[in-house]
């Protein structure tokens, strides 16, 4: 029997393989020489000032108020708490500009294609406006220039004695918990339950027999009914806190302070001039046969623009509208600079300031507004995924 040729092994560095691992090799030990370096530095110079690094300055009170909160704060309260009302601060003031940027973005990016001549001008105009300045100019303007110059609370703006504008913010009604809230909330769910079940019985209907069937009468009926019945049997789900005027200012209902105001409307204006071309450029990318077919079918243009056109176009839409709604996230930082208590002008700004512990808070910061944006990628990649085309 013939024996196998032994094979030599190359070790040598001329050898591609080698050096490329001792190139990796090197490149990490690298980072971890300078990892260590900062660390060393940073628990020295930390020990030099008295500093002590931990988090368990978040157990300590805070003893600052804050103008707006979500849940309930007293001055009292600890760091950890000021942490959650930042954070949901944040959270609010993001989750208003990707809705209010989405809607005017889709409106702004049809018109920008529409066949009226003026209006396509005007959401041009639009566009190439507010897309060049600024965000934080934006701010400024509309916080110092419009909103600080509305009347005062004696004076406000009045809607049927329900709502109010003045320089302190918007005042609006706020629902407050009552005994039927409960009951309210499970006949809605499964009310919703039941809508989704007989919109699928329906679909598997129209697939099997060709016949349509209306599902939005039959559904809209069993949510109005079981409502109805959880009040009738429960009592009302909310009582509703009207804001009154007391003294110089008003009291009781909801309120938008213009902070919030001005970087609610300034971003969501800013990150709609973007989103309008990626949704008029996501459009132009379905060929133009698709509308052509769909005409010839007798389709009428909202219908071709909602059932055809726009299913296609959202496929190349949902990637660069991701980054968009990054960006408001990330944007929304520059709240600290008209004093919106949001996470960098309370946890980043006052907590650091009053305890020293830089790293800490920093680091928190950092990793909220990383696991954000982690968190939006991850449902926007799967809606992407759930409407992208899947091969045979």
């Amino acid at each position: 029997m013939s024996q196998r040729p032994t094979v030599k092994r190359d070790f040598s560095f001329g050898n591609p393989t080698v050096r490329a691992w001792l190139y990796q090799i090197i490149a990490i030990v690298a980072v971890l020489a300078v990892v260590g370096y900062l660390v060393h530095n940073t628990v020295i110079n930390l020990a030099n000032r008295g500093i002590t690094s931990g988090f368990g300055f978040l157990e300590r009170n805070a003893g600052f108020g804050i103008v707006q909160h979500l849940i309930d704060y007293t001055e009292g309260d600890t760091y950890a708490r000021v942490f959650m009302v930042g954070l949901t601060n944040t959270l609010l003031v993001s989750a208003l500009c990707i809705v209010f940027a989405s809607i005017l973005g889709f409106a702004v990016g049809l018109a920008r294609l529409s066949e009226n001549w003026l209006l396509r001008k005007l959401s041009t105009i639009y566009i190439e406006t507010f897309r060049n300045i600024p965000p934080l100019l934006q701010i400024f303007f509309w916080y110092f220039a419009v909103l600080r110059n509305l009347p005062g609370p004696r004076q406000a703006l009045n809607a049927f004695d329900l709502a109010f504008v003045s320089n302190r913010g918007l005042y609006i009604p706020w629902p407050e918990y009552a005994p039927g809230t409960w009951p309210f909330l499970i006949a809605l769910a499964l009310a919703i339950l039941g809508s989704v079940a007989l919109f699928r019985f329906n679909r598997k209907h129209q697939l099997k027999t060709g016949q349509l069937r209306r599902t939005w009468p039959a559904a809209a009926g069993l949510i109005v009914l079981l409502l109805l019945i959880a009040h009738t049997l429960f009592g009302a789900a909310t009582h509703w806190d009207v804001p009154e005027l007391r003294g110089f200012n008003f009291r009781g209902g909801f309120v938008m302070i213009p902070e919030l105001a001005a970087l609610t409307v300034a971003l969501s204006v800013y990150t709609s001039s973007f989103i309008a071309e990626v949704i008029r450029s996501g459009i132009q990318s379905v060929p133009h046969g698709q509308n052509e077919a769909a005409r010839s079918l007798g389709l009428p243009n909202p219908v071709t623009m909602r059932q055809v056109i726009i299913p296609q176009a959202m496929r190349v839409i949902i990637p660069p509208l991701t980054s968009q709604y990054l960006n408001i996230v990330k944007n929304s930082s520059l709240a600290a600079a008209i004093g919106y208590p949001d996470m960098v002008s309370l946890f980043a700004g006052t907590v650091l300031n009053q305890t020293g512990q830089a790293i800490e808070t920093i680091a928190i910061t950092m990793a909220v507004y990383l696991i954000i944006s982690l968190l939006i990628s991850l449902l926007m990649n799967l809606y992407n995924r759930k409407i992208a085309l899947v091969e045979r």
